[in-house]
């Protein structure tokens, strides 16, 4: 291998885990944390005792009190960033959410432990928490503005496709002096000694250099595989040891929520039976884990028999204004309501909550012949919800497909349980709200 070659291998792996983050970010949130720990932490307690120091420092259900707020305030924090860090989130959606659920656990320790506390402290600082993150996170939104420089040989142009971000293509080996958040690059292209001097002394320098797919991948939440020659399938292994663990955690949750779940079950099937003939479930044989073939439950959404006459692939494929689907079928499936069944799929270890959505077989078999390396999505488990659904929703044309691959391929090489959280919550806000991916 030549130095340059050198070189370039060295900038990519330092690429592969560089953020794409402003170079004083690591500065300004221990600055944001510091600031939101006094403010909604301290402030609260001087505010409830009159800045009587002596009984702040003697007093137990104080000390409770802050110890639990301040613990609620720093894993918001680090949770919002993990968060933020996926492509499209901003940090103002998930405040209220993120920091429900800290000041909840908190308040779940000290309830469980019969812990004295000062519920004026408590909430008076979850307040002052949503107040303070909410004002950090409108500001960054509106000075975070992404800006990159582009080495122009090879495909790193293709970046400028990619809008909301100001791509600076470069004209020579040299920085023209714009402000920008790092230099991006075709590693695998041809440089001259020139251009790929630039690059090396670019990242000697501390200016954060990217490779074009890699910072696509940050941007977009796509992960695109053309050849097996980029190595980019054993990067793309999930961790085996989380997987394991996701489908306990998936199970023993299964089996907590059925018995709140029946109820609604009762409803809809009644809803179902009222609005047209047919069965309540429909049930679907779909490719799953390792390429197993399982049944789907669902609730039936479309009207019975309707697959008579035409082939199993087009049976197994619906638009967004099928006329097939009934009246009631469109709330359930805008709300999502259809998928609940799904759950003793779950319980019976086929599917997880979050995860690539399972394709009917005859459409799986066509993809496959039609899409590189689709079969790896079965690398993982099936879910109800995933990183597809709540960015792309359904869909049905080949190209479309295509791009919802790239986001089954950007979910498995990022598998973790911040990702299944962000899945989650995202999840959530469509049911709830109607708003979102469809």
């Amino acid at each position: 291998m030549s130095i340059g070659s050198s070189i370039l291998v060295a900038v990519t792996r330092r690429s592969r885990s560089h953020n794409v983050r402003s170079p004083a970010l690591a500065s300004r949130n221990r600055l944001q944390l510091g600031f939101g720990v006094l403010f909604a932490c301290v402030l609260p307690q001087f505010v409830r005792d009159g800045f009587e120091s002596q009984r702040i420092i003697t007093s137990t259900s104080q000390h409770v009190t802050l110890f639990a707020i301040m613990g609620a305030v720093i894993f918001g924090h680090f949770a919002i960033r993990r968060l933020t860090r996926y492509p499209g989130i901003t940090g103002v959606s998930y405040i209220l959410p993120t920091f429900t659920i800290s000041y909840g656990i908190a308040l779940g320790i000290i309830l469980l432990f019969r812990l004295d506390y000062s519920r004026f402290v408590l909430i008076t600082s979850f307040i002052n928490a949503q107040l303070w993150f909410h004002l950090i996170a409108i500001v960054s939104a509106r000075t975070s503005g992404l800006t990159f420089d582009i080495v122009p040989m090879g495909n790193a142009k293709k970046l400028c496709g990619i809008s909301q971000v100001r791509w600076n293509i470069l004209e020579k080996p040299h920085l023209d002096g714009t402000p920008s958040h790092g230099l991006t690059a075709d590693l695998r292209a041809d440089h001259s000694k020139e251009w790929e001097a630039f690059i090396a002394e670019s990242a000697i320098n501390g200016v954060p250099v990217y490779h074009y797919k890699l910072l696509s991948e940050n941007l977009t939440g796509k992960v695109d595989i053309e050849h097996l020659s980029e190595n980019n399938l054993g990067s793309l292994l999930p961790n085996f040891l989380y997987l394991r663990l996701k489908q306990t955690i998936d199970i023993v949750f299964a089996v907590l929520v059925l018995p709140l779940l029946l109820p609604f079950f009762c409803l809809i099937a009644w809803g179902i039976k009222m609005d047209s003939e047919g069965p309540v479930f429909f049930r679907q044989e779909r490719m799953g884990y390792q390429g197993r073939v399982f049944s789907v439950w669902k609730f039936r959404t479309m009207e019975h028999n309707h697959s008579s006459g035409v082939s199993a692939r087009q049976a197994s494929m619906t638009t967004h204004s099928d006329p097939r689907i009934t009246k009631l079928g469109k709330f359930l499936r805008k709300s999502r309501l259809d998928e609940l069944p799904q759950i003793f799929n779950i319980l019976l270890g086929e599917m997880t909550w979050i995860g690539p959505r399972p394709e009917a077989v005859p459409l799986s078999k066509w993809y496959e012949t039609e899409l590189p390396f689709y079969r790896y999505r079965h690398i993982v488990r099936p879910g109800i919800s995933g990183w597809a659904q709540v960015n792309q929703g359904h869909v049905a044309e080949i190209d479309e497909v295509r791009s919802k691959l790239h986001y089954d391929f950007y979910y498995i090489k990022n598998f973790s349980v911040w990702l299944d959280i962000l899945i989650l919550m995202r999840t959530i806000s469509i049911m709830l709200t109607g708003i979102g991916a469809r």
